[in-house]
């Protein structure tokens, strides 16, 4: 099945208009319903799950320190859309099959409403995990400016629920972020970047496992998926008009397991104005962008002068990263600009030659170091796992640190991939990473560094909450716990690998 590209104009998702709204707190529902919606012209309209009726779900804008409250409503059918394996933990066939819990990634929030995994809940709260505390979360956005993305965080069947559509932004803004006058109001566009796979009828492909591990059980866990199509805002390759002017884009990268390393073909620079946590100390001219799947890029594109033109955004980040198959010109392809609307006013937006400050945690300062592994492994039925610090989600909890200690951890990679590791509640910095000899450490518990140490690359130089750990090296992070105490979890961010076992709860104590 062979789709046209730049068929179908980029949907640009609604902001959410809150249910109330006083000086001293915000309140919001959010429905989750299952719908049909055209994600190409040339496909039968798609059977999706979304946050009030749309995938994605509609953008939600707070003020940082605003108390906001939000009620997330299942409203899901009882049957799930993709195919469930009970064979995974969190997913075993005495729990409902369709459970949801929303966590909203990069927030700092107390823990009963940060969407812990085994919190979940159905339709009308009528089944509840072990976890589960509240119908009401609440965010306090004490975070600075940012960009942050709100998905579903379900023990076992997280990769299924966010691929049937259940994801949205989550933007904190202030008013330092407001002085800088960068593009804004139409001129500011977030872009969640995705892969799929689509059936000749117009619906999700999701894969089966080829041989049933178990018998009488249906199983899907693989160790990735690799769509074969790109969304943005849910449609496939489509175009935006654009003025010839400056733009802000807000890019995420909302794929199970798929990387993109975005370039425009008109060979122009991407200006970077922040990371995950929100601004960068100054801008930097970047060529491309690297994207795991989790992380957000806030960059600037000038498309001035460049009337009557069309740019490509393209990607050429192998899938699975770094060492899978190279991309064609399907996965190639991610969207369309075209400088086709007329300048409406003229663009007194900038591109700052500073933008905010970036004080740098000391290493000095840490008071613990973790030495962390990213672990292979084979399951009973033969099946590829993950696992962090070669520990299952059910073992023990090993990583307690103090509320308001620093800590620096080692993620020592020993698999073939590179994992997006992503802590809950905290931002952190990226140190250095560092290429290892994965043999003897398998053999002798000893890292024996095979090169120096590699500095973040400029377009990680700021807050992050998630990270790319490569193989056959040592990834260092540091990061200050709080401000809160209680039970959170920190995990790869490739959704199969999270859904199976490579996941752990971390608990934050006084």
């Amino acid at each position: 099945m062979i789709l046209s590209k730049f068929v179908d104009e980029l949907p640009i998702p609604p902001i959410l208009k809150p249910r109330w709204k006083d000086q001293f707190y915000t309140y919001y529902e959010v429905n989750m319903t299952e719908f049909k919606q055209s994600l190409h012209s040339e496909l039968n309209d798609t059977t999706v799950w979304g946050y009030e009726g749309s995938y994605p779900g509609p953008t939600i804008e707070v003020e940082s320190g605003e108390k906001v409250f939000i009620k997330w409503i299942n409203n899901l059918p009882d049957k799930h859309l993709l195919p469930v394996d009970y064979t995974v933990h969190g997913a075993h066939v005495d729990v409902p099959e369709v459970r949801t819990v929303v966590h909203v990634h990069g927030a700092s929030v107390e823990w009963e409403s940060d969407g812990y995994p085994e919190a979940w809940f159905t339709k009308g709260f009528k089944q509840v995990g072990p976890y589960f505390r509240k119908e009401i979360y609440r965010y306090d956005n004490y975070n600075r400016a940012c960009t942050l993305w709100y998905h579903d965080h379900a023990l076992g069947i997280t990769r299924l629920n966010v691929y049937a559509g259940l994801a949205g932004f989550y933007l904190i803004r202030d008013l330092w972020e407001r002085s800088l006058n960068l593009p804004s109001g139409k001129y500011e566009i977030p872009l969640m970047i995705q892969d799929k796979t689509f059936n000749k009828d117009g619906s999700l492909y999701y894969p089966k496992q080829p041989e049933k591990p178990v018998p009488e059980l249906e199983t899907s866990i693989v160790p990735e998926f690799i769509g074969d199509t790109i969304l943005v805002n849910g449609k496939v390759w489509p175009y935006l008009k654009v003025e010839p002017r400056k733009y802000r884009f807000r890019l995420l990268n909302a794929s199970n397991t798929r990387f993109y390393r975005l370039k425009l073909d008109s060979g122009q620079l991407f200006y970077q104005i922040g990371t995950d946590g929100g601004l960068m100390e100054y801008p930097i001219g970047v060529k491309e962008i690297m994207l795991a799947p989790a992380e957000r890029a806030d960059v600037i594109v000038d498309f001035t002068n460049l009337e009557g033109k069309n740019i490509i955004m393209t990607n050429d980040a192998p899938a699975p990263f770094p060492t899978g198959d190279p991309t064609d010109e399907d996965t190639g392809t991610v969207m369309q600009f075209r400088v086709a609307l007329p300048l409406s006013s003229v663009d007194t937006s900038v591109i700052p030659a500073y933008l905010t400050t970036f004080p740098k945690i000391k290493e000095q300062s840490a008071s613990k170091i973790r030495y962390l592994t990213l672990n292979d492994n084979m399951d009973k039925y033969g099946r590829e796992f993950m696992l962090l610090d070669n520990k299952q989600w059910d073992a023990p909890i090993t990583e307690n640190p103090k509320l308001g200690s620093t800590e620096i951890w080692y993620l020592i990679n020993l698999t073939t991939d590179s994992h997006p590791i992503h802590i809950h509640l905290i931002d952190f910095q990226i140190l250095d990473r560092r290429d290892f000899d994965v043999e003897k450490f398998n053999k002798e518990r000893i890292i024996h560094y095979t090169g120096p140490a590699i500095p973040p690359e400029p377009q990680e130089r700021g807050w992050k909450d998630t990270v790319r750990a490569n193989p056959n090296q040592v990834t260092r992070i540091i990061m200050k716990f709080g401000p809160y105490t209680g039970l959170y979890v920190w995990h790869c961010h490739i959704l199969e690998h999270e859904d199976y076992e490579m996941m752990r709860p971390y608990i934050v104590i006084r």
